[in-house]
C-alpha cells in the first residue's frame, strides 16, 4: 500500500509540474541564473579589444557560453567568466581580463563575487594570467597606473558614453 501511495503521489506531482499548476523550484532557479548570465554577457560583449577596432564579442573572445552564474545567497551571485584570447601567445590577455573586471564592477546592479579565467588550453601562460586577473591588489595597482587606466577606459567606455 505504501508503495502504491508513493507512486500515485509522484505521478500527481509530475502531472501538476508538467501542466504548469505547480512550479518546479529548480526550473525557476535555473532560469534565473540563465537570465543573470545574459545580463552579465550584455555588459561585457561591448568591451573593445585593446589593439583592434572590434569588440570582444565580434572577436569571439567572449560568448554567451563563457558566462556562468551561481547563486551564493539571497541576491548574491558568483560570476565565472572564461574568455578565449584570439591567439595562444596574446600579450594583451591580462589587459582584457582587467577590462572585464573593471566593467563588471562598475556596471552590475547586484551583489556579486567575480572570477575571471582564460579558457583552458587557449593561452600559453593561462595559469599566471588567471592569478593576476583575480588578485584584487594587482588589479587595484594596475588601475593606479595612468597609462593603463586610460587604455582600460577606452576599452570599457560605450561608444555613446
Amino acid at each position: 500500500m505504501e508503495i502504491v501511495f508513493s507512486l500515485v503521489s509522484l505521478t500527481v506531482t509530475k502531472v501538476l509540474q508538467f501542466s504548469g499548476l505547480v512550479d518546479n523550484g529548480n526550473v525557476l532557479k535555473t532560469k534565473k541564473m540563465e537570465e543573470k548570465a545574459l545580463e552579465v554577457y550584455d555588459v561585457i560583449r561591448s568591451i573593445r579589444d585593446p589593439e583592434k577596432p572590434n569588440t570582444l564579442e565580434e572577436l569571439e573572445v567572449v560568448t554567451e557560453k563563457c558566462v556562468e552564474v551561481q547563486e551564493l545567497g539571497e541576491d548574491e551571485y558568483l560570476i565565472i567568466i572564461k574568455f578565449s584570447p584570439t591567439v595562444p601567445h596574446c600579450s594583451l590577455a591580462t589587459l582584457i581580463g582587467l577590462c572585464l573586471q573593471v566593467k563588471l564592477q562598475r556596471c552590475l546592479p547586484f551583489k556579486h563575487k567575480l572570477e575571471i579565467y582564460i579558457s583552458e588550453g587557449t593561452h600559453s601562460t593561462e595559469e599566471d594570467i588567471n592569478k593576476q586577473i583575480n588578485d584584487k591588489e594587482r588589479v587595484a595597482a594596475a588601475m593606479e597606473n595612468p597609462n593603463l587606466r586610460e587604455i582600460v577606459e577606452q576599452c570599457v567606455t560605450e561608444p555613446d558614453d
